[in-house]
């Protein structure tokens, strides 16, 4: 028979990495999540989790028991305001991951206003220059870019290009660069977050009609200054200490302030979209379906195209 503390469990299994991660949010010791795992899957006859390496895998059986717990935890917890009539209010605790300069310009002020739509809502934003090294634990994950090789299911957000900047007096002296295998001669400034190669930039020509279907190549920049924080490297620029690329959330704003301007503007880098990822596609707990609303709603129109 599967309790109630059963599917707490599993729902804890479902957003994390590891058995450890799952115990924290369960506040209780790895070896009691072990034990009880152990006792789930004796009384169940099913292997439910797969130990790996590097963490935890749930098996087929596990990920249908996790959507179940999700599915009857969010109807039970929920029961307060149905009987009350307090069919607006969310309750229950949604724990937010986000990338910090992101984070600090656009989540915090969107969960202060989810938060006074539901004050009944506990929620706690967790700042990292790597979020998804964070998430364990996560209901959702802000995040800037693409998904690579993750198990996180994405939301898509909003538009957001990269820009190469420069100071305007540096990016004066860069005015007659036109292919982007010159940039190597000059200074460039590192920002490294997410656990990508930030040295190893694709460039893209527009063809004659302006899409992206011209040639595309491939550089790699380095330098003597590098952070794993972007108002830190924005500020580097300004300063006129090299090249940098940003995403065009933040440069948006500088550009138009003339404190930066764009390095070779007739190519273009990968776009880096704004989501938000949830561990699963399937069975979002009204806590995560508010989130993704609301979200939604903050970015229409896109704040840094207005």
């Amino acid at each position: 028979m599967i309790e109630l503390d059963d599917m707490r469990l599993f729902r804890a299994l479902g957003a994390s990495q590891s058995l450890a991660a799952a115990a924290r949010i369960l506040n209780l010791t790895p070896p009691a999540v072990t034990v009880r795992l152990q006792r789930i899957e004796e009384r169940m006859g099913v292997r439910l989790v797969t130990r790996e390496a590097r963490g935890i895998s749930l098996t087929q059986e596990g990920q249908q028991l996790v959507q179940e717990a999700i599915e009857i935890l969010e109807r039970i917890e929920s029961i307060p305001s149905r009987v009350s009539g307090e069919t607006a209010g969310v309750g229950g605790h949604l724990r937010v991951v986000a990338p910090f300069g992101f984070g600090r310009a656009h989540v915090a002020p969107l969960i202060r206003d989810l938060h006074r739509s539901h004050p009944n809502l506990a929620i706690s934003l967790i700042l990292s220059d790597s979020p998804l090294t964070a998430a364990a634990g996560a209901d959702v994950v802000v995040s800037i870019g693409n998904l690579k090789g993750s198990s996180w299911v994405g939301h898509y957000l909003a538009p957001n290009e990269r820009f190469l900047c420069a100071s305007p007096s540096l990016a004066r002296r860069l005015s007659k660069l036109d292919h982007p295998s010159q940039l190597t001669q000059y200074e460039w400034l590192t920002l490294r977050e997410n656990d990508e190669d930030v040295t190893r930039l694709r460039f893209i020509q527009p063809d004659a009609d302006g899409k992206r279907g011209g040639k595309s190549v491939t550089i790699r920049l380095d330098g003597a200054l590098s952070s794993n924080d972007g108002t830190v490297v924005s500020d580097w620029a300004i300063d006129g200490l090299g090249i940098v690329e940003r995403s065009e959330w933040d440069a948006a704003r500088l550009i138009a302030a003339g404190k930066l301007k764009r390095v070779l503007p007739s190519w273009r880098l990968e776009s880096a979209p704004v989501m938000v990822l949830t561990p699963t596609r399937h069975g979002l707990t009204i806590r995560q379906s508010v989130f993704l609303e609301a979200a939604k709603r903050a970015f229409d129109p896109v704040p840094w195209r207005t």
